[in-house]
């Protein structure tokens, strides 16, 4: 496997928001979107799902609470639990969840 730069694997997508596979580990995905400053809506899992922040910050909002999970660290969203993403959120975030059949 080569080495992979996040932050240039973001910057070379197409559009905000919209993540792309860039390797698979044991039965997982891994994907690396890039976040410009607006919301992204409210969504829920079936699976426990791995939010890591490479550069910049994400402001998640669970419960009504807005949790601020800066560059380097790692928000693990549960199964079921309802999650959105704040405006002013911006930079590179990789996602890492269950590959689906």
């Amino acid at each position: 496997m080569p080495l992979i730069n996040l932050n240039d694997a973001a910057e070379a997508l197409p559009t905000f928001w919209t993540s792309r596979i860039i390797g698979q580990s044991g039965n997982c995905n891994i994907k690396i979107l890039k976040m410009d400053g607006e919301c992204y809506p409210d969504e829920t899992h079936s699976y426990n799902e791995a939010l890591v922040v490479i550069s910049g910050e994400m402001l998640l909002v669970v419960d009504g609470e807005t949790i601020r999970v800066s560059q380097g660290e790692m928000y693990l969203a549960p199964a079921g639990l309802p999650h959105a993403v704040a405006q002013g959120s911006h930079g590179t975030l990789m996602i890492i969840d269950p590959v689906q059949a």
